[in-house]
Formats: C-alpha cells, structure tokens, sequence
C-alpha cells in the first residue's frame, strides 16, 4: 500500500509542471525576437501580431530586434534560447528556407531547431512595369520575352532572392528566357524601373509605387492580393505556378505543448480579426493560420521547391 501511495505521488508531481502550465501560461513576459530591423515588412508583420497576443494573453510580449545576415542573427538566438514556451520568433521564405541554400555554415537549423506554431500571413510577389511599358497584361510580357529571348531585364533584391526564385521558377515551367539584374534591395530596382533602366520588377518594395500609381502591376506570384483585386495571378496564365512570401511563428523545438497549442489557438483568432486583415490588406498581405502541423508540412515542400529551383537554375547566393 505504501508503496502504491509513493507511486502515486512521484506520478502526480511529474504531471505538477504540466498542469500549472495549462492552467497558468503565460504567467511572465513573453520574448519576441523579430531577425530583421524595425520597419520593414517583417517587422510591422510580427509587431501587429505581438501587440495583439499581449492583450490577448494578459502578458506583455515585448519585441527583440535582432537583425543582420539576412534574418540568420536573430533566428540563431531564438534557436538558441530556452525551450520554456517564454521565446517566440517570426520566420519568413528567407530566413526559414532560402538561408540553408545561401549559407552552407548556417547556425541553426530551420527543421530541426524551431517547434512551427503557426502561419499568420503570406504575399504574393507583384510583377511591375513602367507605365510606358507595351506591357499591359502578363501575357503580353511573356510573348515579348518569347519573341526576344535574353532581352528582357527584370530586377529583385539579389540573386537568391524570393523574387529571383519566382522567375526562374517560371523559366523552368515556360522555358522563357529573361535576365535577372540583381540589385542591393528591391528599391534600388524600383529606381532604375521609374528611370527606364530596366523592363520589370519582381520585388515586395514596388507595392507603394502601384498603389501610388507610379507603375503598373500586371501581375502577382501567387493567389490574387486583397489590396489590387483586378491584377491576376501568373498561374491564371502559367499552369501549376505560384509562388509567395509568407511569414510565421516559432518557438525553440522542444517548447512546452501547452504552450505551443495555446499560441496557435491565439495566432487563428487575431489573424481572423477584421482590423488585423485590413492593416495586413494595407501592406499588400493576406492573413494567414494553419496548424503547428500544417506549418511544418509547409516548411518542407516550400524547402523541396527551393531545392529544386535552386539545382536546376544552378541559382549562385550573393
């Protein structure tokens, strides 16, 4: 009989911290670690979410800028960081994905080291011209480049980057020929496009210029974006196409379950709210939710995209 009380208690007292947790988290401040700089993309991305999780949660969740290597910096701190539920981080295409294909001595592992919560909001990349461009439609562009294989310039961010993925992507479905012009940040493209330098631009930065009305869209990457309606999807034209940015959030792997479900219950409910769909709808996103599981599943078939782009394009990182 003593025996079996003994037991009974050990048992109990191995279930004690996972009972508190459920019933108390989050009981202290919650650090935010964002791998990019304050006001990019990023950054409103994870400040938005985060603003809404501390209201929601009763705890502060306070922000933790950590830029630099292309969002590498601050997702090897997260990656490094206790596994207590108290540490999330915000990855994108870039950091989660095109890092481990740039950096062969990457710090951390984006499959392995991170516990996915859940998607909150995704882009789809939006292919400009110049408003004097003979270009009104994707169509028209894709036979001009047909007709003129080489010809047609088009400029993104940087060799590897999603912009640079999403046309090669396209080369290898439609064997049209155009030449990427890499520069050091979309703005720099959307610069020499204005000047005429260039004849398109595949980058996030170009979206205030077609909302401003200084160049034209003639289509996105992906799903049609809530905030241009009107301008179609490559895949409407290019069968099987899509590609799109996204962003999400993770904890170090090995996060407390609880506390894993417990975000991701919060992360559905906020990126359902009609303010948080608007503010995302002004930046040119779409709100997104999944799963803990269905954002792991993302994570490896976008890995095995990459993978393929990157080989058959023989695509070499600046």
């Amino acid at each position: 009989m003593k025996r079996r009380i003994i037991g009974c208690l050990l048992l109990a007292a191995c279930f004690a911290p996972l009972v508190a947790m459920a019933q108390s988290y989050p009981s202290r401040p919650i650090k935010f670690i964002v791998p990019y700089p304050p006001g990019g993309n990023t950054d409103i991305v994870g400040r938005t979410f985060a603003q809404k999780l501390s209201e929601r949660l009763g705890q502060p969740v306070v922000i933790d800028n950590r830029p630099g290597a292309a969002g590498s910096i601050g997702m090897a701190v997260a990656s490094k960081s206790p596994a207590d539920g108290y540490t999330l981080v915000i990855g994108d295409l870039g950091s989660l994905v095109i890092a481990a294909f740039a950096n062969s001595n990457l710090p951390y592992n984006p499959q392995k080291d991170f516990a996915p919560i859940g998607l909150v909001t995704a882009v789809s990349i939006v292919v400009t011209v110049n408003p004097k461009s003979p270009d009104n439609t994707f169509d028209e562009l894709l036979a001009r480049a047909r007709a003129n294989p080489g010809k047609i310039t088009y400029g993104t961010s940087g060799a590897g980057s999603p912009g640079h993925l999403a046309m090669e992507m396209l080369r290898a479905i439609t064997k049209v020929e155009m030449v990427n012009v890499p520069y050091k940040g979309g703005a720099l493209a959307v610069t020499d496009l204005l000047g005429g330098q260039i004849d398109v631009v595949v980058d996030g930065s170009a979206f205030a210029q077609v909302k401003g009305g200084k160049l034209k869209a003639i289509a996105v990457t992906g799903p049609r974006l809530p905030a241009l309606p009107d301008v179609p999807s490559m895949g409407e034209s290019v069968k099987g196409y899509e590609f799109t940015n996204w962003w999400g959030i993770l904890a170090p792997v090995g996060a407390p379950a609880e506390a894993v479900k417990k975000i991701n219950d919060e992360l559905t409910a906020i990126a359902a709210l009609p303010e948080i769909r608007e503010r995302l709808t002004g930046l040119g996103l779409a709100a997104q939710s999944s799963t803990p599981q269905q954002f792991a599943d993302h994570l490896r078939t976008e890995t095995e995209k990459v993978d393929r782009i990157v080989k058959g394009a023989s695509i070499k990182f600046e």
